[in-house]
């Protein structure tokens, strides 16, 4: 199979796995285990098939990589534990070449749903004052989680970022179909 079908295969699937999950997050609030343990173990032996163990390892390597850059903002209470899942299932099944332009891809687009959102609620304001008490919070706490500010407060406005992740994917699904048509 060539590569650039292999990519595609690869990346679409993840893209799947990022839709599913955008699905359950906006209709549930939750993205579920029977998805994301499931499809990370479906990444590790695509790979594995279609590239070999190098493949296979370099697509653990990309899951614990995508997975560790979400864990981050899990720890300092801006994310639920179903997106970090996510986002490593979706790093397993794309593959490490892929990896940090989904990251980008997907931080890129979080930044302009929050950004939607907060205007649609009437709430810009308050929430660029949110993000200045974080940004000072976080400069002198580290990790640890604002007391208010965080995403368990469901009176502050909660963006399902499963959604963020699977535009994130899609993006990069879009760049590897240009990519085999050039």
């Amino acid at each position: 199979m060539p590569v650039f079908e292999v990519d595609a295969t690869c990346v679409g699937l993840a893209l799947v796995c990022a839709g599913v999950g955008a699905f359950c997050d906006i209709r549930t609030r939750r993205i579920p285990n029977w998805l994301t343990g499931p499809s990370i173990l479906a990444g590790l032996i695509l790979h594995r098939v279609l590239g070999g163990w190098y493949s296979m390892a370099m697509a653990a390597l990309a899951g614990a990589l995508a997975g560790a850059v979400i864990l981050v903002f899990y720890l300092a209470g801006g994310m639920g534990a179903g997106d970090v899942k996510l986002m490593t299932a979706v790093g397993c099944l794309a593959g490490l070449g892929f990896v940090a332009e989904i990251l980008i891809a997907t931080a890129l687009m979080g930044g302009v749903f929050a950004v939607i959102l907060a205007l649609s609620r009437h709430r810009l304001k308050e929430t660029l004052s949110n993000i200045g008490v974080l940004v000072v919070h976080h400069g002198t706490s580290g990790l640890r989680p604002h007391s208010e500010l965080n995403v368990t407060n469901a009176e502050k406005l909660r963006l399902p970022y499963g959604i963020a992740i699977a535009a994130g994917t899609g993006i990069s699904f879009c760049t590897v179909l240009l990519r085999i048509q050039t």
